[in-house]
């Protein structure tokens, strides 16, 4: 295979392994097609890159990047929401990362500096250290538990079919769940309905639960 004349680097690598991930997700990802993708040959990579280990926890650190992150001392609830949708969408774009975003041994300088904010916009805010624990886990569980059910679904947002919904609902599957089948019928093939508009009630909830243990611990 020719070497592109276009000049390799570590970032272009990145960036070509997030495209190749975005397009096929993680399993589509190898040295190869990560090869292919930049026009140059798999060896070549290793000049930059020690390996597909690294460059997963590179890709990552790219992704909390491009979330960005709260700005500490600023109200503490309208940051976490604003960071919440920022990451949400993040998510949308490179859904193979939901996999990763807490698993690198080694993060990289954007991962450790979002999670420094969002801790510290906890802490400006009067969270005592575990509370911050707490409140952390929980926001970082609904965050990216709630994207890996929207992407998880069989029908996505771009291309509603609420017509096979109802048709699925009215068949036989649904005798003997009585609920289920109401549910759907009456609230699921609504026109408008989107499984994502649901992430800002239960955001929300979660928001609004820290809420009410930070007052009742600064009450105490």
């Amino acid at each position: 295979m020719m070497e592109t004349k276009t000049a390799l680097s570590r970032d272009r690598i990145i960036k070509a392994a997030m495209t190749v991930a975005d397009e096929s997700g993680l399993a589509g990802l190898t040295m190869r097609s990560l090869a292919d993708e930049l026009q140059v040959t798999p060896m070549s990579i290793y000049r930059y890159i020690d390996g597909k280990e690294a460059l997963l926890v590179a890709m990552v650190d790219i992704v909390f990047e491009e979330m960005g992150a709260p700005t500490v001392g600023n109200e503490w609830h309208r940051e976490m929401w604003e960071h919440a949708h920022s990451a949400r969408r993040t998510l949308l774009r490179h859904p193979w990362a939901l996999g990763l975003v807490d698993t690198p041994t080694d993060p990289g300088p954007a991962t450790l500096a979002r999670h420094d904010a969002v801790i510290g916009t906890l802490r400006a805010a009067g969270f005592s250290n575990p509370l911050t624990a707490h409140a952390f886990a929980a926001f970082d569980a609904y965050v990216y538990g709630f994207v890996l059910q929207e992407v998880s679904l069989p029908l996505h947002e771009d291309q509603p079919d609420h017509e096979t919904i109802q048709a699925v609902a009215l068949e036989a599957a649904f005798e003997g769940l009585p609920h289920l089948k109401e549910l759907t019928i009456e609230h699921f093939i609504l026109d408008g309905y989107q499984f994502g508009d649901e992430f800002d009630f239960g955001l929300n909830l979660v928001l609004d639960g820290l809420a009410s243990h930070l007052a009742t611990v600064s009450e105490a």
